[in-house]
């Protein structure tokens, strides 16, 4: 089955991470799937990883939907707007925007406070991690609004209940990841006229690239980082979250996320679907009932 047949989605920022997975599941589910980054086969990034936005889209085609890439820095505009424009010449439609821009993993300095942080780093996660969703709805809904039932998913670290009871031990990091979900926040109330959804949407404990490399493990043995971070335990591929996105741009009564916080795991539960492995990580309950309680890493219960 393939419940977004004909529909359109752009992921913005789908180099690697849940970007990648979000975009392989859209096209899994039978999108057809615009993946943005900077990252391609003769060009890197500040990133400067292997990761190319040529390979997700192929993954994408190779899932069961149609993968298109396009180079695009989401911090310029013109660049942004030309992405749009051919958008609408090439489809005329956009059905699902997913803002996931980030690129910021190298820059933060954890447990620093703001006057001891370098200025210029901190600034610069802000600009990647909020004026490029900003710049990117700027020029993304007009087109989105054209057709009733839109989805816009804004991609963020921590749920709006976590975010505002914890600190995450950065102050750039985090006023970068809260602001996002404001933005979802601030987004449906703007979309809703249009009969359109905006929803804030956290993946757990993620085994990106990125992670994996972090760990020095891969997917096939990540179960090895556990022996220098036990509760590594609850992480997830980024195809878990991809699946959330998909359940949600297949969902008819969709408008009932309007404006809300949510996770991975919390959308497992509602829409039951699992993780490449068989199981439902719930990372974010994990987190404060056993992770922050200071117990045992133990996921029995939890996936």
């Amino acid at each position: 089955m393939k419940p977004l047949a004909g529909k359109v989605a752009l992921v913005a920022g789908a180099t690697r991470g849940a970007g990648r997975g979000i975009a392989i599941e859209l096209g899994a589910a039978g999108a057809t799937v615009y993946v943005t980054g900077r990252t391609t086969r003769t060009q890197r990034s500040e990133y400067n990883r292997p990761e190319t936005i040529e390979e997700t889209a192929e993954l994408v085609t190779h899932a069961g939907g149609r993968g298109i890439a396009v180079q695009v820095d989401h911090l310029e505009p013109d660049q942004v707007q030309a992405l749009i424009a051919q958008i609408e010449d090439e489809q005329g439609k956009l059905d699902i925007l997913v803002n996931d821009v980030w690129g910021a993993e190298y820059l933060t300095q954890w447990n620093v406070p703001v006057w001891e942080h370098s200025l210029d780093r901190g600034l610069r996660m802000l600009r990647l991690a909020m004026d490029t969703h900003i710049i990117t709805s700027h020029f993304a809904l007009p087109l989105l609004i054209r057709n009733k039932n839109g989805l816009v998913v804004e991609i963020t670290d921590g749920t709006a209940e976590y975010n505002d009871h914890n600190y995450r031990l950065s102050f750039f990091y985090d006023l970068a990841k809260a602001s996002v979900i404001r933005m979802a926040r601030a987004l449906a109330h703007e979309l809703a006229p249009f009969s359109c959804t905006a929803v804030a949407l956290t993946p757990g404990w993620m085994r990106s690239e990125i992670m994996l490399d972090h760990f020095g493990v891969t997917e096939e043995n990540w179960r090895d980082a556990a022996a220098k971070e036990p509760h590594f335990i609850i992480s997830e591929t980024p195809r878990y979250v991809g699946r959330a996105v998909a359940a949600l741009a297949a969902d008819p009564e969709v408008a009932r996320w309007n404006g809300h916080s949510v996770s991975s795991g919390q959308l497992a539960q509602v829409y039951d679907f699992y993780d490449l492995d068989g199981s439902q990580p719930d990372c974010w309950r994990y987190l404060v009932e056993v992770q922050d309680a200071g117990k045992p890493a133990n996921t029995a219960g939890y996936r």
